[in-house]
């Protein structure tokens, strides 16, 4: 089906919306040679913001090159190794010959395997390869919590530290910058903010909210640009509903497009609405089905804006049992990635469109 409105791929260009700001910090850390880490829920817009980045530098004349690399399914030391050296390599070496020359020279092909020498070798190879070959380098690490699948990852993830100190220290050519994205956002935490890894050599990103006046000129734009007319207090209302999520609200507005001629009435809106929910629902299912009761419970308190979950009204008028369960239930959630909490904000559901579905088909 075509539509202008994408949510199959991250998106750059006129498509890439209300990121102007977070753009612009990026591109600067990456002129600069710092390192940054992004960690926000899965699909809202942590690679489009990259890439955006990396099309803005390219603007400007700057000649870069970029390896993304993502760590979903590494398990061990090995898959690390493997994985990143394939994907470094993949990019500098053609041939088989090549490849020899290039693993031995960059990727530590001779050192013990799976070894912590071999280890930090494939950390340094970015570092190695832009002061060889006088070229800026952006690293970009999908999914990078998966490293704490690692048996002992916390030792692994010091050896990738210190290779970055080294950096840090002028030991390496400054031409070369780290991007940590991840869609675990707790697990993604414990590294960078419980544990402190990178501390003072990685700057975190946050992904604001999209702001409605740019989501709203958007939709109208794209919607005309099909000759359909959409009423705005209709746009307004499924924003808020989904949480001004970019992913969501192209999906919904990719399925209103497609049910619609000229006008997109009341009635569509709602339909697609309803067929974004039921895409979703089996997945919302299956996580409540995996919660304990109080569980859910501390979940239901969560969706009636309640803060003070250890106070004893809260905890009676839930059903909480005690203080100290309140901790073991929050601990829970963040660990399924359901719930996290910000200094400034409290409890946050991570996911807008579950969090509606709560609202309106769960809690009820």
């Amino acid at each position: 089906m075509e539509t202008t409105f994408t949510y199959d791929r991250p998106v750059t260009g006129k498509d890439n919306i209300g990121r102007r700001d977070e753009v612009a910090i990026l591109v600067k850390a990456i002129r600069s040679g710092n390192n940054i880490a992004i960690y926000e829920p899965a699909k809202s817009g942590k690679t489009s913001l990259v890439r955006q980045a990396m099309l803005e530098i390219k603007r400007t004349g700057v000649q870069f090159r970029s390896i993304e690399c993502s760590l979903l399914g590494v398990r061990s030391v090995h898959d690390f190794i493997s994985r990143v050296s394939a994907t470094i390599s993949g990019i500098y070496a053609n041939t088989p010959a090549e490849r020899k020359e290039f693993y031995e020279n960059y990727l530590g092909s001779k050192l013990p395997e799976d070894s912590e020498e071999q280890f930090k070798a494939v950390v340094q190879a970015p570092y190695k390869l832009a002061q060889d070959k006088g070229e800026t380098i952006v690293v970009v690490f999908d999914e990078f919590q998966d490293i704490l699948f690692i048996e002992d990852a916390e030792k692994k993830i010091k050896w990738f530290e210190e290779v970055i100190k080294d950096y840090e220290d002028g030991l390496w050519s400054r031409n070369c910058s780290f991007i940590w994205c991840g869609s675990q956002v707790n697990s993604m935490k414990y590294i960078f903010e419980d544990m402190r890894f990178f501390f003072r050599i990685a700057e975190r990103i946050r992904l604001r909210r999209i702001p409605y006046i740019e989501f709203e000129d958007f939709i109208l734009r794209s919607f005309l640009s099909n000759g359909k007319v959409i009423e705005k207090e209709l746009v307004r209302s499924v924003y808020d509903k989904l949480g001004g999520n970019a992913w969501y609200v192209n999906h919904f507005c990719a399925i209103c497009d497609g049910l619609s001629r000229g006008y997109v009435t009341v009635p569509v809106v709602e339909e697609s609405l309803s067929s974004l929910i039921s895409i979703h629902q089996p997945r919302f299912i299956s996580t409540m089905h995996d919660l304990t009761t109080f569980q859910t419970l501390l979940l239901k308190a969560i969706i009636d804006g309640e803060t003070m979950f250890s106070s004893a009204a809260v905890i009676e008028h839930y059903g909480l049992n005690s203080s100290a369960n309140v901790r073991r239930i929050k601990d829970a959630l963040c660990k399924k990635e359901i719930i996290t909490f910000e200094d400034d904000e409290g409890a946050k559901i991570l996911d807008p469109l579950f969090e509606y579905w709560l609202r309106e088909f769960y809690f009820i």
